[in-house]
């Protein structure tokens, strides 16, 4: 078997990867982080670079939306390219009124009412968790004046903000201290559980039920990813 997704040189991807949800920041990531950064992916449009950040290897790609798409992405650079860590860097709706847009939530545990792990290989589980290694160098990672919420995110196959489904998937899930809502965290978790290497997610809350009024606008969610991103760097080359 060979990949279909990410078509490239197994050496032109470093064992260290991001994942941003949209191929273009991918490209924003890469052209405003990265030294020398190359493009080693464009199938489908899902951009990939490499380049490096202080000196290490780093690879950035996109991982479309929802779990399905993560699922496929994760599992290629895992099977097919010897990655060993991925943090997904991405946006989320906050579920608490203490945690505030512009926050930055680490998602150490996602919960989900997806069947994707079910359907891939009877994984009835709706709990899946970030790596302990990887948690606790983000942990050291965390600039003064930022603020970062650990814990735990609902992982929802739709967009809640469209459908107001996330009620549903709560009473299904018996759970009411979620941080946030998001829509690929449960996937790449199964993934890393499946093959073994070390995943985790950093998001940056760009809207809230509780200040709509604050909620970001397409370039303001590019200025405020800022911290996020560099937050996931500096953690994954630990």
């Amino acid at each position: 078997m060979e990949p279909v997704h990410i078509v490239t040189e197994k050496d032109n991807i470093s064992e260290l990867v991001l994942m941003p949800g949209d191929p273009l920041r991918a490209k924003f990531i890469a052209e405003n982080f990265l030294e020398d950064a190359v493009l080693v992916n464009d199938v489908r449009n899902m951009l990939g670079y490499t380049g490096t950040y202080k000196g290490v290897r780093v690879t950035v790609i996109g991982s479309g939306m929802g779990i399905p798409s993560i699922g496929i992405y994760s599992y290629e650079l895992a099977k097919f390219y010897g990655v060993k860590k991925i943090i997904r860097v991405g946006s989320a709706g906050a579920m608490r009124e203490d945690v505030h847009v512009r926050d930055i939530v680490v998602a150490d545990e996602a919960r989900s009412v997806s069947s994707y792990a079910l359907a891939y290989n009877g994984d009835a589980s709706n709990t899946k968790y970030a790596s302990k290694s990887l948690l606790e160098d983000i942990r050291a990672s965390v600039p003064a004046g930022v603020t970062a919420h650990f814990g735990s995110v609902i992982t929802s196959d739709v967009f809640d903000v469209y459908s107001g489904s996330i009620e549903r998937s709560l009473e299904m899930l018996d759970y009411r201290d979620f941080l946030a809502s998001e829509m690929e965290a449960f996937g790449l978790y199964f993934i890393g559980e499946l093959t073994g290497i070390e995943t985790a997610t950093i998001l940056t809350i760009t809207n809230s039920e509780f200040t709509p009024l604050e909620d970001l606008s397409h370039s303001e969610r590019e200025q405020s990813l800022k911290d996020m991103i560099i937050l996931a760097l500096e953690a994954i080359i630990k």
